[in-house]
């Protein structure tokens, strides 16, 4: 093919790739609430899949309700925090405790590739929706399960909020500013880990299905996801026989590599070779050749000493001159922005990483969007986080008819909450 004969995927006509995305052929159904299984449902919209987000009457999920901060329109009060989990999704409100409830989410059961929850040990068997069930009605079924501790064990049955989790799996353990002053992380990082390895173990159950017919269960939980993400720490214990602690903004095993004042506020170094020292030492007027300091080792070593060197001679110059000179050297260093000025950063927005869309109700909005994109895929729009049973008028119609092998038809809003 010659290069005149080449086509920008990205000039392409929408209706061509516009539902090109990995997943398209999916329907996924969203039992879950809160955030780790919201974020795992919500990646596989990202990805193309249909999604379907089964709320409770009244209330919907937990986080509908959780604010300040809300948006309001005249006929909406929302919480910015359900929409950071929820774009790209459809809801419909069921009641799962009648037995309408129930015959519709088999249906839809009966026409998805994967169910999402996460339920705590039990809820779904009282409500004759166990995983065998859901498995007996649609045996091609992957079942996402994400739990709080794990599906077994002595603490199967906890509730797993991140930040209790957080504690428990470690993770507050190396952080803060020191030995004794632990700290959570200030995103719910177990949720979001969670959502992203039980994504992870969704693709693999699909790729297993496609040689064996047979779905499966996929379990995973916030405490599996954080001890995971020990790396380095985890073998610090597990191999070394040393147990980590808190080092605030500085590495544990690397050094100079952490946050430094400048005249007028901070940035953050990292030295991560021997190389890059050897470059970096004469700007803080220091002897590369110091023995001190040759290599790695010495440098933790003689790390009060080091450190010492380092606060006087980054406060000499301002964070400009800094962040110039360190680039000018191929030396890793950045500033330290608030969330503000992350949106603002032209990095950012020409990743993608924000994205624009219509809510039923608050009109045009700003989110952040997938981190994740494909050459020659685009996809038509996202869609809003929806208000409660948006869909669910469409979505029962569409259950009253004949089931096909698509993931059905998609709705963008404006219908009629009904209760079932």
């Amino acid at each position: 093919m010659t290069k005149a004969a080449l086509v920008d995927a990205e000039a392409l006509d929408e209706a061509t790739l516009g539902v090109a995305t990995p997943l398209s052929d999916l329907l996924v159904v969203d039992l879950s609430r809160i955030l780790s299984g919201p974020c795992a449902a919500m990646i596989l919209g990202d990805l193309g899949a249909r999604v379907i987000k089964v709320e409770r009457p009244g209330a919907g999920d937990d986080t509908r309700s959780w604010g300040p901060p809300f948006v309001a329109s005249q006929e909406a009060c929302v919480s910015t925090y359900f929409l950071s989990v929820n774009r790209n999704k459809e809801s419909v409100v069921l009641d799962l405790k009648t037995r309408d409830g129930r015959e519709a989410l088999l249906e839809l059961t009966r026409r998805a590739d994967v169910v999402v929850e996460n339920f705590r040990d039990g809820v779904l068997a009282r409500l004759q929706l166990s995983h065998s069930e859901l498995l007996e009605v649609n045996p091609r079924l992957i079942v996402l399960s994400i739990s709080g501790f794990g599906h077994k064990g002595p603490d199967a049955a906890r509730a797993g909020y991140d930040q209790i989790v957080q504690g428990e799996a470690g993770i507050m353990s190396v952080t803060g500013p020191g030995p004794g002053e632990p700290l959570k992380v200030g995103v719910p990082i177990g949720d979001v880990m969670a959502g992203l390895y039980g994504v992870v173990g969704v693709l693999a159950a699909l790729r297993a299905r496609a040689a064996t017919g047979r779905g499966c269960v996929v379990r995973t939980s916030l405490l599996a996801a954080l001890v995971a993400s020990h790396t380095f720490q985890g073998t610090r214990w597990l191999v070394g026989g040393e147990i980590p602690q808190a080092s605030g903004n500085h590495h544990p095993t690397v050094a100079p590599y952490g946050t430094y004042q400048c005249r007028d506020g901070v940035i953050q170094i990292a030295i991560g070779n021997d190389a890059l020292w050897r470059r970096f030492a004469p700007l803080i007027d220091v002897d590369p050749a110091d023995r001190r300091f040759g290599t790695n080792a010495d440098r933790i070593a003689h790390q009060a000493e080091l450190d010492d060197l380092m606060r006087q001679g980054v406060a000499k110059h301002d964070k400009t001159h800094w962040l110039s000179t360190l680039a000018d050297q191929g030396i890793p260093a950045g500033n330290i922005k608030s969330i503000d000025e992350v949106y603002e950063d032209p990095q950012v927005q020409e990743q993608g990483l924000i994205i624009e869309m219509k809510h039923p109700s608050l009109g045009a909005m700003k989110l952040a969007g997938p981190p994740v994109s494909f050459d020659g895929m685009v996809r038509r729009a996202h869609a809003a986080p929806p208000m409660l049973g948006e869909h669910t008028r469409a979505i029962l119609a569409w259950l009253d008819q004949p089931a096909t092998q698509s993931a059905g038809p998609r709705h963008d809003g404006n219908e009629t909450e009904t209760n079932t």
